[in-house]
């Protein structure tokens, strides 16, 4: 959010704020309705506070239509949290970040020790993905050479599929899944 939309916002709330007040001494007979009359026509008829009434008015009236109906929210930000954008000759292709989720778990659920996948995957400024993986692995995983295996497997894929670059695989093991019991007959 910029710095004069922030100011704007604390402003506004300032003046609801204040108006709800007022309001509810109205309401519980706190405050006599004609002395706020009084106040609020006094500031409306002078000639000076009535014309900064009236600028700090046209002020918020365009502020808030422009809050309203335009989007502060630089392109980029809404370009990154979408996913990536590749061009050609041909045209245009976007890859989601849930597809390149949806390509690291099946990877990763492709190694027997692997139980559990959950991904999250972040885009750069300069479209490396950076993989963020937490994985229940099976009692029997040797986790080393689980994490280094699935690492390369991982940066394999998503450069044959999407023809990205993966700058980082971040592998969390959450936990050990405890072997399961074989019941006896």
């Amino acid at each position: 959010m910029k710095a004069l939309e922030k100011f704007t916002l604390i402003i506004y709330s300032v003046i609801m704020l204040i108006v709800a007040i007022i309001l509810c001494l109205l309401v519980f007979n706190w405050l006599d309705i004609d002395i706020a009359g009084e106040v609020v026509e006094g500031v409306l008829v002078g000639p000076t506070s009535s014309k900064v009434v009236l600028g700090i008015s046209i002020v918020f009236i365009l502020l808030s239509i422009k809050c309203i109906f335009f989007d502060s929210t630089p392109k980029e930000t809404t370009k990154e949290s979408q996913g990536v954008l590749l061009e050609n000759g041909n045209g245009k292709l976007m890859i989601s970040k849930e597809t390149l989720e949806d390509l690291v778990n099946s990877v990763a659920l492709n190694f027997q020790s692997a139980e559990e996948v959950t991904t999250k995957v972040q885009l750069d400024k300069d479209n490396n993905v950076i993989v963020f993986i937490n994985l229940v692995v099976s009692s029997e995983a040797v986790i080393k050479e689980l994490s280094a295996n699935l690492q390369s497997k991982i940066k394999e894929k998503i450069k044959s599929a999407t023809d990205l670059e993966v700058k980082e695989v971040n592998i969390n093991i959450r936990k050990v899944a405890p072997k399961q019991q074989e019941e006896k007959a």
